[in-house]
Parts: C-alpha cells; structure tokens; sequence
C-alpha cells in the first residue's frame, strides 16, 4: 500500500516537472525568437541608414529578405496617384505560375484592397479579396503581404513567396513586420521631392 502511493506520488511529481520543463522550454524558445527579431531589425536598418533613392532602398530590402529567407521572392506595390507601381529584383531562381509570377497576377483592385485591409494577409485572404491565379499552382507556394503602413495610412504592401515545402512561420512574418515601419518612413521619405 505505501509503496503504491510512493509511486503514485512520484508519477505526479514526475508530470510536474515535465510540465515545468517544457514550460521553460518554450519561454526560451519565444525568447530567442524575439533576439532574432530585434538582430534581423538592428541588421535591416544599419543596411538602409541614410538611402535617399527608392529603387536602391527596396533592392536592400529585397536583399536582406533573400538573406533572411533563402529562396523567397519579394516584390514592393507601392501606391501611386493612379493605381500602383511594382519593384521587382528578379532573384536567381524565380518562382513562376505556369506563364507568369504570382506579383502579376494582381490587379489594381487587388492591390487597393490589400493596402486598405492594412493588415498581413495570406493567400487565403488574397483569394478573397481578387486575386485570380490558378489553386491548384497556388497550393504550391507560402505567401504572404506585409502592409507598409505607418499609423494608418499605407504606402503599399511586400509581397513575399516561396515554394510551401518551406512555409513562413509567425516567427518570419515577426521579423519582416518589425521593419515594417521604419521601412514605411523611408520610403515615405524618398518619394518627396527634394527642397
């Protein structure tokens, strides 16, 4: 009898403990991940510090996702007094849908939609609100757009991509939306017209 209730003791004590452990297990987890974040920030904003041309500063950007992501392709819609511009950096291994890219298969509704939805949005979401690309190509990518939008307003979205076999985690769309607005002032500020 007393040796059953040792065991029964030790086989709770044992659950606690084990609880306990993958408790710490996953605040050092989220604790590393926000120490990547604010390295992949520190690192994004030293690369930009005082770029005064648009086109340079989306081509860093696009070159710090590369570096971040691998194989992930980023294309800018910034908005322009009519519809939207696109920047493009062709990346070496270009993930195309049959006859074309994914960033060509938005239309300047789709693109206003996104930018006044203001909010991360997946391809589901994009789906929803226009975009018109074949499901089946679809299911073999991991998309997603990041508003550049600073308190409110949006100067357009990033659209980023890449095979589904390597699917975006929350902890990447972290670190990409931790930049956002800082990137969001820097374009603002290349676009004015000097003077």
């Amino acid at each position: 009898m007393l040796l059953k209730r040792l065991n029964r003791e030790r086989k709770i004590q044992a659950k606690k403990i084990d609880i306990l452990c993958n408790d710490l297990v996953a605040a050092h987890r989220q604790f590393i991940n926000k120490l990547n974040a604010i390295s992949f920030k520190a690192a994004f904003y030293e690369t930009i510090i005082s770029i005064t041309d648009i086109n340079e500063l989306l081509f860093r950007t696009a070159t710090s996702i590369e570096q971040l992501f691998g194989r992930a392709n980023a294309a800018f819609f910034l908005r322009q007094r009519n519809g939207f511009k696109l920047h493009l950096f062709e990346s070496d291994r270009p993930i195309s849908l049959g006859d074309k890219s994914l960033e060509n298969c938005f239309s300047d509704e789709l693109v206003e939609n996104i930018c006044n939805s203001n909010r991360v949005c997946s391809l589901e979401d994009m789906l929803t609100m226009g975009l018109e690309a074949n499901p089946t190509v679809l299911n073999r990518l991991s998309a997603f757009t990041i508003p550049l939008g600073q308190f409110g307003t949006s100067e357009g979205f990033i659209l980023i991509y890449r095979p589904a076999d390597r699917k975006f985690t929350q902890a990447d769309l972290d670190k990409i939306c931790a930049v956002t607005d800082g990137l969001s002032a820097a374009i603002k500020s290349c676009r004015q017209p000097a003077g």
